[in-house]
């Protein structure tokens, strides 16, 4: 091809991808419809990065989808009007052009492949959220709910709660919810509101409450009722502590986005979602470290059995951590986060086995924390009951990133330059590195990366979707 022929098509795939960007938007606000291409979430999506997500299908098929094989089917979607479900636009294209060669059978292709999500009458009624707590987890969780606006919108959020109310507090808030300097600026507009103590983003109202103890709010005076009350703050961390909660008029159901203690049930959306049930009042998200691992390991323990072994992160310092050397009570985390690996535990491997009963008492962990703001990676060493090697381990990793039941949960790398910052904003619990995987009969030794902050920000949104009775097709099957 001529340089103005690369030019040309290069040109006609980004048309292609900003006429497709209103009929995504579309099907989300009316029909609660999110469309993917082999994972890749479109909503939102630049048209760079709409063809960005169609290259990704090469590392699965061999050769990149082109979008003007997608741009027919998603037409005929707008056409056929499902509702709540996850689409994957990339499987339907290829499936539909592997058989066919015109779009003459594309309706009827598209008719039998979503049935599910046809036909399925009015969506529920949106569920009231106040995040409470606004740190970093809740300010990603905050991104990632208004970015979900319109009538099909099944979590709204309402309010936050923090401590304070300090001259000039209001503002502080908006400025950090604006501007972050790991996952860079709100993709939007802020407008703050003095008068009524609000932050206004994209057109979410969202309350500002401030109150030094959850049971002293009365969230119905803010026109807030049944609300999901997701506790960002980790002070509370056992159920009669988060059940403080449930006093606060309005509230109904709690979500703690830390690991929970006692009996609480612990939920890594994905392996286990299925214990929470309607009745559950106060339910866990667990850590971001066991929502990265845990995926990962239920695949390797479903095909070859895992005997044992040991999980070693490093994780990128926290900010329960000094910038500089000062006391803590903590061993070893009162010495300067910026200029030291740190040596400390981790709960994350006993706690797999809250999500993961089979593996009770087979894991062990450690943890180095090292100075990155985000991104961590975890080392995971087993032993396992059925022998295998590198190239079978990493084709079984890649089916499953693909079309097992854990797809959301698990991403792929076959790339030979990948490093952490490659990470931020992956919407996975965790990324296999293949590249660096090693496998020697029962023995291998996996690496996974996770974005510790965002990753685990759209598995807590999983849960709370779970919690408030959403149902969302996956297709296709």
């Amino acid at each position: 091809m001529t340089h103005e022929h690369h030019l040309q098509a290069w040109q006609e795939s980004q048309e292609l991808a900003e006429a497709m960007q209103p009929l995504i938007g579309r099907l989300y606000r009316q029909q609660g419809i999110e469309i993917t291409v082999y994972g890749r979430p479109l909503q939102n999506a630049s048209t760079i990065d709409i063809l960005k997500a169609h290259r990704v299908v090469r590392r699965h098929e061999g050769q990149p989808l082109a979008i003007q094989h997608c741009f027919p089917l998603l037409k005929a979607l707008c056409e056929l009007a499902p509702s709540a479900a996850e689409i994957d636009l990339g499987k339907l294209a290829v499936g539909y052009w592997r058989d066919h060669s015109d779009e003459s059978g594309i309706v009827d292709y598209l008719a039998a492949k979503l049935a599910p999500a046809l036909g399925q009458g009015a969506l529920p009624a949106p569920t009231d959220v106040v995040l409470y707590g606004f740190g970093r987890i809740g300010r990603l969780l905050a991104r990632l709910l208004i970015e979900r606006t319109g009538a099909a919108n099944a979590l709204r959020l309402r309010a936050i709660v923090v401590r304070g109310g300090r001259e000039g507090d209001l503002e502080k808030r908006a400025s950090l919810l604006r501007r972050d300097s790991v996952h860079g600026s709100f993709n939007g507009s802020i407008e703050v509101d003095l008068e009524r103590s609000a932050i206004i983003a994209n057109g979410t109202f969202i309350q500002v409450i401030y109150a030094k103890q959850p049971s002293d709010i009365d969230y119905t005076a803010y026109g807030i009722d049944r609300a999901l009350i997701v506790d960002n703050t980790g002070v509370w961390r056992d159920e009669l502590g988060l059940s403080e909660h449930l006093k606060a008029r309005g509230a109904a159901k709690v979500l703690l986005t830390a690991p929970g203690k006692g009996e609480m049930k612990n939920v890594v959306f994905g392996v286990n979602h299925d214990v929470i049930t309607p009745q559950d009042n106060i339910i866990s998200a667990a850590s971001c470290t066991t929502n990265a691992i845990t995926p990962v390991l239920k695949v390797m323990q479903d095909r070859y059995g895992i005997r044992h072994g040991h999980v070693e992160t490093v994780h990128s310092y926290t900010n329960d951590q000094n910038l500089i050397d000062n006391y803590h009570s903590g061993e070893r985390r009162g010495r300067s986060a910026v200029l030291n690996m740190v040596m400390t535990s981790t709960g994350a491997a006993k706690a797999v086995a809250k999500a993961l009963p089979e593996l009770k008492g087979k894991l062990t962990g450690n943890a180095i924390r090292v100075p990155t703001p985000n991104v961590s990676l975890a080392i995971i060493n087993l032993s396992l009951e059925q022998g295998t090697d590198r190239e079978s381990l990493n084709a079984y990793l890649q089916q499953a990133s693909l079309s097992s039941s854990l797809h959301r949960q698990i991403d792929f790398s076959a790339s030979t330059e990948l490093v952490s910052s490659d990470m931020v904003g992956s919407r996975f619990a965790g990324i296999v590195d293949s590249q660096a995987t090693i496998a020697e009969e029962d023995h291998c030794v996996l690496y996974v990366w996770y974005d510790n902050e965002f990753g685990y920000s759209c598995q807590v949104v999983r849960v709370m979707e779970k919690m408030a009775g959403v149902i969302r097709q996956d297709l296709p099957a």
